[in-house]
């Protein structure tokens, strides 16, 4: 294995944290929509389940599993037409969400690096 769990858990990050940026989008771009849902996805809990208290080839099998899906989450204040998105709300969520898929990058990236300048690839 040339990756190891850690960094098969920060590529997984990246893909959970695009695809609740993705939920997030939709949720504003819905945000007018007579009885919208707000959606999620709860890519964090996912991780953590995978990766809790397992260990070696278990574990990696299990970050390797975990499935990140938007769900319906049931927050929200309920308006007047049925819809439950906050705009600020949903905006603030969209910008940490963002901030933390750069930082995952971000990591992975550096660990790629460091990885490449061990074996002596530049």
């Amino acid at each position: 294995m040339l990756y190891d769990t850690t960094q098969l858990a920060l590529e997984r990050t990246i893909e959970g944290a695009a695809g609740r940026q993705a939920a997030l989008a939709a949720n504003l771009a819905n945000a007018n929509t007579p009885g919208y849902q707000r959606v999620d996805v709860d890519f964090h809990g996912a991780l953590s389940a995978a990766l809790g208290e397992r260990q070696g080839l278990e574990r990696r099998e299990a970050v390797e599993g975990a499935t990140f899906a938007a769900a319906t989450t049931g927050e929200g204040p309920v308006r007047m037409d049925g819809g439950t998105v906050d705009v600020d709300a949903e905006s603030a969520r969209l910008a940490a969400n963002a901030l933390e898929h750069q930082a995952a990058v971000t990591i992975a990236r550096a660990r790629i690096d460091i990885l490449g300048a061990a074996m002596g690839v530049r």
